[in-house]
């Protein structure tokens, strides 16, 4: 009999549909293989396609995969996977808990539809990245990385998943980006980073705290739109680094570039026990959902002696 499963792609850091970074969903992936989760992700190309199974641990367990392999955490996909069971009626307003791979985590909907994720506690430390080679890496001359260099320093940023963090002079700058996808990856191999984040305090919008750009090609993505994970490593990095005046929440913008646009609000401050746990939050809208039909298992093909 041929089992169909319920799916979703939902823009997740927009209240715009086909803005924001689009993320799968399966609402519903319990009993489902690994080689199928595998193959609906591929199916539904969205960089991360998050699978919600239940858990003995949390509220509920999430899965996240490329359409390369499984990642760990990714924080679009959890905003959108949030919104979709709040904007179904599965959960109500409120607090929740997560299971991933990186560990519980919590996560908060209010009620206008922001979903807000609390990340890791922050790893921040300064790498022996040589500027000429980052801004090689990115096609820039060395002063757009030079000048802006000697206050923030390139460093590797981690609140779950790691990032290059590597600061940029101007927008024109950033906008001039032209990633030599080879060398990013070889920068966050060396350095134990999932991708690369540029950024720049020059931005689009007047409320804006900065603008950045995301490489993962270690993952099998280019340019990211508007990536969570990224942007609470970066709050977190900015923190160590003395460099925010501004109050939180922080607006970060992304995806200008990739004509899908959003907004990821970052949260810094330090906790009731005075940890620093960085929570992104952001809303999302569904632009498709349906039933896609599943292949079987190549775990079925297995004979047991």
């Amino acid at each position: 009999m041929t089992e169909t499963r319920r799916v979703q792609l939902v823009d997740a850091f927009t209240t715009e549909p086909m803005a924001g970074n689009p993320a799968g969903v399966v609402p519903e992936a319990a009993d489902l293989a690994d080689d199928q989760m595998e193959a609906i992700a591929s199916e539904l190309g969205a960089s991360e396609t998050a699978f919600v199974l239940p858990s003995d641990e949390a509220d509920h367990r999430l899965r996240y995969f490329t359409p390369e392999r499984e990642v760990d955490l990714c924080g679009h996909a959890t905003v959108a996977a949030f919104a979709s069971l709040s904007d179904r009626g599965a959960i109500d307003d409120g607090d929740h808990t997560v299971e991933t791979e990186v560990g519980v985590l919590d996560v908060e909907v209010e009620p206008d539809g922001t979903v807000w994720l609390t990340q890791s506690p922050p790893e921040v430390r300064e790498v022996d990245v040589e500027i000429e080679a980052a801004a090689d890496a990115l096609g820039l001359d060395t002063p757009a990385l030079s000048e802006v260099g000697e206050d923030l320093p390139i460093a590797r940023a981690s609140t779950g998943l790691p990032f290059l963090v590597v600061p940029v002079g101007y927008f024109e700058q950033l906008s001039a980006v032209d990633p030599d996808m080879a060398a990013i990856e070889k920068l966050c191999k060396l350095n134990g980073a999932e991708g690369l984040y540029a950024f720049t305090f020059d931005t689009l919008e007047g409320d804006a705290t900065l603008h950045g750009r995301s490489f993962a090609p270690l993952a099998g993505i280019p340019e990211d739109p508007v990536t969570g994970t990224a942007s609470g490593a970066v709050g977190a990095y900015l923190r160590y680094q003395g460099a925010l005046d501004a109050e939180d929440p922080l607006v970060f913008e992304q995806g200008h570039f990739l004509d899908r646009p959003g907004r990821v609000l970052v949260d810094t401050r330090e906790g009731e026990e005075g940890e620093t746990a960085p929570r992104v939050g952001g809303r999302a809208v569904t632009t498709l959902d349906g039933d896609l039909t599943v292949p079987e298992s190549d775990d079925d093909d297995i004979i047991e002696a």
